[in-house]
């Protein structure tokens, strides 16, 4: 019989998976990028209320927490709107290979946010990340467009996992998610209203398909991914879930090319580029365990 830890890992993988995938449901939903977050945010919360009814989660955050969380909330909100803009602007392979920039916004934002020195090699390591962008923007500049908004994604996500961080420690993850995804909906609710057309009878009017690969998109790769995920740390490392996590891009650019090998085929300059990302990203991940593994040490 598997172990508990077999158990546990294999189903850390399959979130990643999950993940890479869903730049894939990005490519094969038809609504535009606003729209199509807001019914993701919109499910995601309603599932995730039915489970925090049936778990028995409380709800109650102080005042101050619904502001920050509010915040956080249009953080994610827009990380998704950049993210499946970016594909509708490029491909896959360009919005994941971006967003695998994350890594090095991150290394920027930690220390302004909880006030620490920049680390040497994080310099080092972000100057090799610019150097993979580079690369793959000399190859692939009619992708510009799409470059752009994968690398102001990647920002945001790493805004939002930095900001998360510091709620993790006073409230429960289920809750955060909820707030955040009714935040995101609310405010892309207002920009929809103020700056749109509103909410017509176009709005709602979405095909059978797109509504099935939104629930998808809503139940398995954001409502189980999130809840998933948070059990999945009560067993393996935070440093393995963040490593694994990594992958996320390698295993979504090797679906894109499988699925949709005619919009997905790039130069071989992508391909280097994308690898001095990835590789780069990798190699944080490792740097970092080892300085705490000389903490824990010393």
């Amino acid at each position: 019989m598997p172990s508990v830890k077999f158990k546990n890992y294999l189903h850390l993988h399959i979130l990643v998976f999950i993940a890479g995938f869903t730049a894939i449901l990005g490519e094969v939903i038809t609504i535009s990028a606003i729209p199509l977050v807001w019914y993701r945010m919109l499910m995601a919360s309603i599932l995730m209320f039915v489970y925090i009814k049936l778990a028995k989660i409380k709800l109650r955050v102080k005042p101050k927490s619904i502001l920050k969380l509010a915040l956080a909330g249009i953080v994610i909100a827009a990380h998704w709107i950049t993210f499946f803009a970016a594909i509708d602007a490029a491909n896959i392979s360009i919005a994941l290979s971006m967003f695998s920039t994350g890594a090095f916004f991150a290394s920027i934002i930690e220390p302004i946010v909880y006030k620490r020195k920049l680390i040497w090699y994080e310099i080092l390591l972000g100057i090799l990340v610019i150097t993979g962008v580079f690369i793959i923007t000399q190859s692939e500049i009619k992708y510009i467009n799409g470059i752009i908004l994968g690398i102001s994604s990647a920002f945001l996500s790493s805004l939002f996992a930095v900001l998360n961080g510091s709620f993790l420690k006073q409230h429960s993850a289920t809750a955060i998610s909820f707030y955040e995804f009714l935040s995101g909906v609310f405010f892309i609710s207002v920009y929809i209203a103020l700056f749109t057309d509103g909410f017509t009878a176009n709005f709602f009017n979405i095909s059978k398909n797109d509504f099935i690969y939104l629930f998808i998109l809503a139940s398995v790769c954001t409502a189980y991914a999130f809840i998933a995920a948070v059990y999945v740390m009560k067993v393996i490392s935070p440093y393995t879930v963040v490593l694994s996590y990594n992958l996320e891009p390698v295993y979504g650019i090797i679906l894109a090319v499988i699925l949709f090998p005619e919009t997905e085929k790039m130069t071989p300059n992508f391909y280097y580029g994308a690898l001095v990302i990835l590789t780069t990203v990798l190699l944080n991940a490792a740097l970092k365990n080892s300085r705490k593994l000389k903490r824990k040490q010393t």
